[in-house]
């Protein structure tokens, strides 16, 4: 704003604000390419924060997710480690929050992995297997092994990757 008052062009920031903002619905995309109606769906949100190890939740991808999801039919199940009641005060009850990463697995037909906090990097991959209805993976920061999710019948999405882990 300064910069503009001032005359000066602010080219380079203001494509770089239109690059986030496209990036916070590439995870949504992928999974309606997936499920394309999300009304009655059950969707599983792993991550909060704009960031792991912050519950600072400004510009945070994960509001726009899940108040699209919301806005689709689709009931979303929200765990994060350290921004529940932060969370709480920018989308109200909306969603649920569940007490751990695998409560909000609990027949969920998707799982959208939003921020990279070091406890969603090695999950138990059998215990999500038990957990979920579905078997769609979303990782919106590529920190999953995505081979291991298709060898256990998952179908794993990663940002940048242009179609679905198969089979090497």
């Amino acid at each position: 704003n300064i910069g503009e008052s001032k005359g000066i062009s602010m080219d380079l920031l203001q494509a770089v604000e239109s690059i986030n903002a496209v990036q916070k619905t590439i995870a949504l995309e992928k999974l309606k390419s997936v499920i394309p109606d999300l009304q009655g769906k059950k969707i599983a949100l792993w991550g909060l924060s704009f960031k792991p190890n912050t519950d600072d939740m400004r510009e945070a991808p994960s509001l726009d997710i899940v108040r699209s999801l919301v806005a689709a039919g689709a009931s979303v199940t929200a765990y994060d480690p350290a921004s529940a009641e932060t969370a709480r005060l920018y989308l109200g009850d909306i969603y649920q929050f569940a007490n751990d990463p695998y409560e909000a697995l609990t027949d969920a037909d998707a799982l959208i992995l939003a921020t990279e906090w070091s406890e969603f990097r090695s999950p138990d991959i059998d215990e999500m297997s038990k957990r979920m209805t579905g078997r769609v993976i979303i990782d919106g920061r590529n920190v999953l092994d995505g081979q291991a999710f298709f060898d256990r019948g998952f179908d794993y999405h990663g940002i940048g990757i242009p179609k679905p882990v198969t089979q090497q």
